[in-house]
């Protein structure tokens, strides 16, 4: 399939603000840590070896050994002592410091975080899950364990870093603010109410789920990356309430998660802190009552069931992909904590300087074994198999950065140290072909400009490959954008967000797109996988709908950097008109002094019957209503759309706007209403999206507007 690229490059007003992986080390200097767990025939430590007794080989060489440590691990709990639950605050408390304590000696303990994503939990389970943890440290915390507390809101927060203190770790729990972010734990449930058939509405959140969920991962992938520091062996304890699967986000987020933990020797473990839950056919207290037909079939409840399994899938991965284990569906969440001490006792800590100084980002396996002498005890070693090798941009010439770029395309091992948001959507542009626009967007404070002259500059590298159902490639895209701009430009450039728009041209299918970005002041790159679905819009008796597009702006042609294919090629591409470009809105975001605009094409409208001056003519009639929840809070006027495209057959654009400013902060599920007239056919669409409150104004302040008003 022949791919059709439109390459732009547009800068747009800034907004407010896996399966299982090779396992990878962090090195510094070259030096390689490797945590190795001896068992004897008996399934217990072996504790007498020394450095002498070890052979390590990197990809087969043998290795010299530069220290060799045993980690000696208490499995004891200690008496237990009086905690009282966390107290139920009505508003967030002032929050003392905590007690000064000399930094902990973390030779023969056992380093243990527990991590709050309070955006996952409604107040019930966040309640849960501090009883749970306060049960934990007092009764089951041995005197090798050293814990720490970080939570997850709307940014990740180190709470009480690593101490054996209980009576300090217990202060922080009680601390806690219940109800604190969980209001994003609403977003959670997504998926479209394909059982639904009583013309009702049920909200569909799925995109805006795309970044939600990116976000609780990225912490994660923070949270590792911090705890890389230490040598020791780490667990996390990840307590939430599932992490949805919406099908469409960034799938390489969740391999950069698992990689960057097994890089810092992290293994985690997710606890469900819904506890074992049982799914009534017509539905809990939590959400609204079942209405039409899937009342009284078994699809209806299937779906529900199947989101609730896609987001424990995800907490499956992240413990299966780094050597933890899950707990689900179990109401002692104290069992998840106390896997750790079971999974981690004593165990040696090794390390090596590679002989290998190459930095070119390859992985390299690691073997362990005990000296032949040993043979005898048939003992079991347990560790990592391996490491990425490090990497440093400003050395690598112009072939190996080629090259790194396509081994970033085919690694297990994505990078995301530059943050980016992909939109994929599909037009027809023939019975069996479909123009599907690529849109990427990324901060401008991630790019890195260097003086050039009186000019900053830098560059733009993206690599992109579509692969069908099978894993055959269907396209490729190459790009390499110069930037070049004056002073003042590139200092607003950081304010704002740069957006890179491609196509490829593609029949009906199921495909997978991955693809990397990298900016070329630092190297930093940015790798984006998601599966996608180009429908076939040219059968069955139904009204055809395309992608449903938001932008907030449309851009002249001729100020956007970066248009090197020639007109012809841009013709093709239905978001241009004339000399403008509709420029969507990838992250969905709008302010309420913006217009947004919505984009879309009815294929195949019933056309009327020998209209005047043989101009083809059909009438079709479109309305936007946007919902919070169930409730409708705002719809517009009909619009009627009559005149056919010229240029392609059957196909009927709709053009439709409302100011933001209509709009109260907060989040939506926009439904498009299509109605062809003279068909007699319905169709819509739904999408989701956000506006923020005006500048100055806080999400908080919003909040409470909206809640003093209700």
């Amino acid at each position: 399939m022949k791919p059709l690229i439109a390459v732009l490059i547009a800068l747009l007003p800034a907004p407010a603000a896996a399966p299982q992986s090779q396992a990878t080390f962090s090195t510094t200097a070259n030096v390689v840590v490797v945590n190795v767990s001896v068992l004897g025939r008996d399934g217990r430590p072996i504790e007498n070896l020394t450095g002498k007794d070890f052979l390590v080989y990197e990809d087969g060489k043998p290795q010299q050994l530069q220290s060799c440590e045993f980690e000696r691990l208490d499995t004891k709990p200690p008496a237990p002592q009086s905690s009282a639950p966390p107290a139920l605050k009505s508003r967030p408390q002032p929050q003392a410091a905590p007690a000064q304590e000399t930094s902990p000696d973390l030779h023969d303990h056992r380093l243990i975080v527990l991590f709050f994503d309070l955006s996952a939990m409604q107040p019930a389970e966040q309640v849960r899950a501090g009883k749970a943890a306060l049960e934990f440290l007092n009764s089951k915390m041995t005197s090798s364990d050293l814990v720490s507390i970080m939570t997850f809101g709307s940014s990740l927060r180190v709470v009480q870093d690593f101490t054996g203190d209980r009576d300090l770790l217990a202060s922080d729990l009680h601390r806690f603010f219940i109800g604190d972010s969980s209001e994003l734990a609403g977003m959670a449930a997504t998926g479209p109410d394909a059982e639904d058939q009583s013309g009702m509405f049920t909200a569909d959140e799925t995109e805006f789920n795309i970044f939600n969920t990116d976000r609780k991962l990225a912490a994660l992938e923070d949270a590792a990356r911090q705890l890389g520091r230490y040598p020791e062996k780490k667990a996390l304890v990840y307590v939430s309430s599932g992490v949805e699967k919406t099908g469409v986000d960034n799938q390489s987020q969740l391999r950069a998660t698992v990689n960057a933990a097994v890089r810092a020797n992290v293994a985690f473990y997710p606890i469900d802190a819904r506890g074992l839950t049982a799914m009534a056919p017509g539905g809990d207290a939590t959400q609204g009552g079942a209405i039409g037909s899937k009342l009284y079939r078994g699809a209806g409840q299937q779906a529900v069931r199947d989101s609730f399994q896609n987001q424990q899938e995800t907490l499956d991965s992240l413990a299966a992909g780094t050597g933890g284990k899950a707990l689900l569906d179990s109401n002692d969440l104290t069992l998840g904590m106390a896997q750790v001490q079971k999974d981690i006792r004593s165990y040696y800590t090794l390390t090596y300087a590679s002989d290998n100084p190459a930095e070119d980002g390859r992985y390299r396996r690691i073997e362990v074994r005990l000296a032949p002498r040993l043979s005898a005890l048939k003992a079991r070693l347990d560790y990592r198999p391996g490491y990425y090798a490090p990497i440093e941009f400003g050395k690598m010439n112009d072939a190996d950065r080629e090259a790194q770029l396509a081994r970033a395309l085919a690694s297990d091992n994505p990078v995301t140290d530059l943050p980016i948001a992909v939109e994929v959507d599909y037009f027809r542009l023939a019975k069996d072909s479909y123009f599907v626009p690529i849109s990427v967007k990324m901060p401008g404070s991630a790019l890195s400009f260097h003086e050039k002259g009186e000019k900053a500059a830098t560059e733009l590298d993206f690599i992109a490959q579509v692969s069908d159902e099978h894993g055959r490639p269907a396209s490729t895209v190459r790009d390499r954008i110069p930037l070049k701009l004056d002073q003042a430009t590139a200092g607003q450039v950081g304010r704002e967000q740069v957006e890179y728009d491609t196509g490829v041209t593609l029949t009906p299918g199921r495909y997978r797109l991955r693809l990397v970005a990298r900016e070329n002041g630092e190297g930093r790159m940015g790798t984006f996988e998601a599966p996608f679905t180009v429908p076939d819009l040219s059968s069955g008796s139904g009204l055809h709908l395309s992608s449903v597009v938001l932008s907030s702006e449309s851009q002249p042609l001729d100020r956007i950097s970066g248009v090197r294919n020639g007109r012809k090629a841009l013709e093709e591409n239905p978001l241009i008109a004339g000399n403008r470009k509709i420029v969507p809105n990838v992250t969905r975001t709008f302010r309420p002094g913006q217009n947004l605009f919505v984009y879309l094409e009815v294929y195949d409208p019933t056309e009327l019957p020998n209209p005047a001056q043989n101009a083809r003519v059909a009438s079709v009639s479109a309305d936007l209503a946007f919902y919070q929840g169930t409730q409708k809070v705002f719809e517009t006027q009909p619009a009627r759309s009559m005149r056919l495209d010229a240029k392609r057959h059957g196909v009927l654009p709709i053009d439709l706007s409302v100011p933001a400013a209509n709009l109260k902060p907060g989040n939506y599920v926009c439904q498009v209403n299509v109605v062809d007239e003279l068909g007699r056919k319905f169709a819509y669409s739904r999408i989701s999206l956000v506006v923020l409150p005006p500048a100055g104004v806080s999400n908080a302040d919003a909040a409470g507007d909206r809640a003093g008003a209700a």
